[in-house]
């Protein structure tokens, strides 16, 4: 199911928001929310596969600047879990209540993400610098199972309430 971006409502319901751009982790999403019947929501500014299912949706916004973590940040409320590598956007996640994952299963807390903030700038500071430094680790089977087990645990968290 496909739906045009709209204004954010005030949604009660458990669910599952997904930064899709570069997301490894989508075919794990599924599997998860369909065990505990939890929608899903994948937001990108393009079209792309999906499964044909009832509580998989997609969400293509505008291909401006941000338009995805907008809208995902609109969306997000106590009773969202949101998928993202992106740091910013889980900062903002973070301050509306959500429970936020990275794709490797590394939860985004009020307790974390100033350092994850900090530590992105000065990355971002040594490349302006000319300095070569290396990216991210390459997403490995470890980070699939911890990703994994770190969604089930924040849903069943969220279910009990």
């Amino acid at each position: 199911m496909t739906t045009a971006p709209t204004a954010p409502t005030a949604p009660t319901a458990l669910r599952i928001l997904v930064d899709a751009d570069a997301c490894p982790v989508k075919d794990e999403i599924y599997k998860v929310a369909w065990r505990h019947e939890v929608p899903v929501t994948i937001v990108a500014n393009s079209h792309f596969r999906i499964p044909v299912h009832p509580l998989v949706n997609r969400v293509v916004v505008s291909d401006g600047f941000d338009a995805a973590d907008d809208w995902i940040a609109e969306q997000s409320d106590a009773k969202a879990v949101v998928i993202t590598a992106d740091i910013l956007l889980a900062d903002r996640c973070v301050k509306a209540g959500a429970t936020v994952l990275a794709n490797t299963g590394k939860p985004f807390t009020t307790s974390s993400i100033g350092g994850a903030i900090a530590t992105r700038a000065i990355m971002a500071d040594l490349r302006a610098g000319g300095d070569v430094i290396g990216g991210p680790a390459p997403f490995a089977k470890a980070d699939r199972s911890r990703f994994l087990s770190a969604l089930d645990a924040a849903l069943v968290r969220l279910k009990r309430g």
